[in-house]
């Protein structure tokens, strides 16, 4: 101890480790364990303190038994206390991680948002609408879009309808509704699967508005912090407004104006209780409940709806019962209408008009609905009494005025079966419906309709084209041998004039697909398309003015700003009048007396040639009027052969009917210049012109037809013999053709 230490003297050595760290450890006198007292030693007074005083005192012993009794309670606490202490600390450890997790969370799925400043309600997708001549509406393109409609213009049950089956605590959360997911969990869980959703509106329009379709958590998530955004940002009525115009309801429809007019061809502002319930039920799969498709599954659905309008107080009972006893539906089917065609040729050349559409426009045409209606109903109703004896499926016309302006346009015989446009897009061989433009470069080198030319077997290197009849006539005028659609006639004046200027006179009339300039061209085996073909027919029947087929006048948008104003054409005059005046006199006789005679509209002056193509493959008829011009084709997808359907058949029977009632009130106009009959009092003269050919019978003189000419049998052909060119006509253009 230390005043029991005696000083040392010398050297001290320094101490490391353990014996270092105890060197200074001293024991004082209270940590000593008392003991007897050494009467030899000195002792060294110390003074005590006050507390030591009493060291020889024994401590009061009546206090350890109550230490040991209240001891034993205080340490039961204490462990309570301890117990009860760990759990609110780990509870709060927990409660912070599970915060931190959460906000992480928010912050993962914020981080995936777009910029708040960039979540503004987006821009309904542009929409197309196509109106009619009589401003009347005939389709829609785009998203097929309607007008947004207000929710004060609504019936009032018809919002209500969306909310009784889909969120019927709409107006009492904000944004998600635990009660309606913790009801779907447990019906979920009851059902073993999916059999209801917890989404509330306001979620579905984020999911619409902003986020994709995809079935995920990540997905899930966002649709939740922009359901609570929107609940922030807009009030009830106007999530529920723009949730009534952004709504999928199939078809090709969003919202209720566009779904109500393509399943029930009326405004959003009309529709009945039923009608109503059936929209509301759409929601759910507006793929497999669409009622142009499943009329079935959309009513039972919208039995459904009426059920839960009438639990939610929404209807009354009798209301409902009506309902669903008596439905009031008239869906229009899906896919109705062959103006489609028309709508679908318009989307292809907007970008051509008016560039990229990025706002919703109006485009006015040409086309009027009644016609259009007329010549659907016309190509439908002959296919269904004779597509089956004919073994022809499919059919299209065009009509248009003379100066190009489409009236109406059949693609098909039904658009929802197939998009596929006949009148536009395909192609095929128009067969005798290409003549005229041969009897044409014929005439501007300086043939009359009155020249004589030849019908008799032809032989060019092996090809021997026949007549449909395998009948000749011997000497004909270019009137009778067009009339009667007589191929060896047309060929040899193809040869005359030369392939390569009859397809530059196809194409300067309107013909812009590609031609073969050989022999066969006469017999049209080039392929061409309905639109083309008719629109180069119109010279004919405008005075010789050349035409660009047009169905588009004006592009507007909603607010009325115009974007594209369509110009006079330009081509100018393709035909000289007078040889247009000689082109249709000609063609008055295929419907006087050819092959076309089943087709007349009374009252009025018509031309137009029949074609039936190799095989009879195709059938047509293109017949116009001053008032329209108008090409029908029937035949098959394929290219397979039809049973002997002619153009003089099938297709004259549908231009007829579509013609008279499209001329029925119009005032009677006649072609330009054309005379029926008048060229019969100058044949003599216009005989003359051809001396090669020899003298026809005298005709007589009172300006009617003129009798076609005795059938002469056609001689056995000899493949080794040559004609010789003083044989006539067939001699001379085979010695210029071939040599000998």
């Amino acid at each position: 101890m230390a005043w029991g230490r005696k000083k040392r003297g010398g050297r001290e050595e320094p101490l490391f480790g353990l014996p270092a760290a105890l060197a200074d450890l001293r024991l004082s006198p209270e940590d000593r364990i008392p003991a007897a007292v050494d009467d030899d030693k000195p002792k060294k007074s110390v003074p005590k303190r006050k507390h030591e005083e009493d060291d020889d005192e024994p401590p009061p012993r009546e206090r350890k038994p109550r230490a040991a009794k209240g001891g034993a309670k205080r340490r039961a606490k204490s462990r309570g206390r301890i117990r009860f202490g760990r759990l609110i600390y780990w509870g709060a450890v927990l409660g912070l991680w599970t915060a931190i997790a959460i906000i992480g969370v928010v912050v993962w799925v914020g981080a995936h948002l777009p910029a708040i400043q960039s979540l503004e309600i987006p821009k309904r997708p542009p929409t197309i609408q196509i109106v009619g001549v009589d401003g009347s509406l005939l389709a829609s393109r785009g998203e097929m879009a309607g007008t947004n409609v207000a929710l004060k213009d609504l019936p009032p049950y018809l919002p209500k309808a969306f909310i009784a089956i889909e969120d019927r605590r709409f107006y009492s959360h904000y944004g998600i509704d635990p009660v309606g997911i913790a009801r779907a969990a447990v019906a979920n869980i009851l059902h073993r699967g999916v059999s209801q959703g917890g989404s509330t509106l306001t979620q579905q329009l984020a999911k619409n508005l902003f986020l994709t379709q995809e079935r995920t958590m990540a997905r899930k998530l966002q649709e939740v912090e922009l359901a609570l955004w929107l609940e922030r940002k807009h009030s009830k009525n106007e999530i529920l407004e723009l949730y009534l115009n952004r709504v999928y309801f199939g078809s090709g429809a969003y919202g209720v104006e566009a779904a109500s007019q393509r399943y029930f061809g009326k405004s959003a502002k009309n529709v009945t209780v039923a009608e109503a319930a059936m929209l509301a039920g759409l929601v759910k799969s507006p793929s497999r409940l669409a009622p142009n498709r499943n009329p079935e599954g959309a009513e039972a659905r919208a039995q459904i709806v009426l059920a839960a309008m009438a639990e939610g107080k929404f209807i009354s009972a009798a209301q409902a019962k009506a309902s669903i006893g008596h439905p009031s539906y008239k869906v229009k089917p899906a896919g109705a209408g062959t103006v489609n065609y028309v709508a679908d040729w318009i989307g292809e050349v907007l970008d051509d008009l008016v560039g990229q559409i990025d706002q919703s426009i109006v485009v006015e045409t040409t086309i009027d609905p009644k016609l259009q209606s007329v010549a659907e109903a016309a190509i439908i109703d002959e296919l269904a009494a004779k597509s089956v004896k004919f073994n022809v499926t499919q059919g299209a016309l065009v009509a248009m005025t003379p100066e190009g302006a489409v009236r109406a346009m059949v693609g098909g015989r039904n658009y929802a079966d197939s998009q596929y446009n006949r009148a536009v897009t395909a192609k095929r061989q128009p067969g005798s419906a290409f003549k005229p433009f041969i009897y044409l470069t014929a005439i501007e080198g300086g043939l009359t309709p009155e020249t004589i030319r030849q019908d008799a077997p032809l032989d060019l290197k092996g090809w021997k084209p026949e007549n449909y009849t395998h009948e000749y006539f011997g000497s004909v005028t270019l009137t009778q041998a067009l009339a009667m659609s007589l191929n060896t006639v047309a060929v040899r004046l193809g040869l005359e004039v030369g392939p390569k200027n009859v397809v530059r006179t196809a194409h300067r009339l309107g013909i812009s697909s590609k031609l073969e300039a050989n022999p066969s061209i006469a017999l049209g085996t080039s392929e061409v398309s309905v639109i083309e073909l008719v629109g180069a027919y119109a010279p004919f029947a405008n005075g010789g003015l050349g035409v660009s087929p047009h169905v588009v006048t004006k592009i507007r948008t909603n607010e009325g700003k115009v974007l594209y104003v369509r110009q006079p054409d330009r081509t100018g005059q393709v035909i000289e009048p007078r040889h247009a005046a000689m082109m249709n006199t000609m063609m008055l006789e295929t419907l006087l007396s050819g092959t076309a005679r089943k087709a007349e509209i009374p009252g009025w002056m018509a031309a137009g040639k029949t074609g039936t193509s190799q095989d009879f493959r195709d059938a047509w008829f293109i017949g116009y009027t001053a008032n329209l011009v108008t090409g029908v084709w029937l035949g098959n997808d394929d290219n397979s052969p039809t049973r002997k359907a002619t153009g003089g058949g099938l297709p004259v029977e549908v231009w007829t009917r579509f013609m008279r009632t499209a001329h029925q009130g119009v005032a009677v106009a006649s072609l330009p210049n054309a005379q029926r009959g008048g060229f019969m009092s100058n044949l003599f003269q216009t005989a003359s012109q051809v001396s090669a050919a020899p003298q026809p019978a005298p005709v007589p003189q009172s300006g009617g037809y003129r009798p076609p000419p005795a059938r002469t049998s056609a001689p056995p052909p000899n493949p080794s013999a040559r004609p010789e060119a003083a044989a006539g006509l067939d001699g001379w253009l085979v010695d210029r053709l071939f040599g000998r």
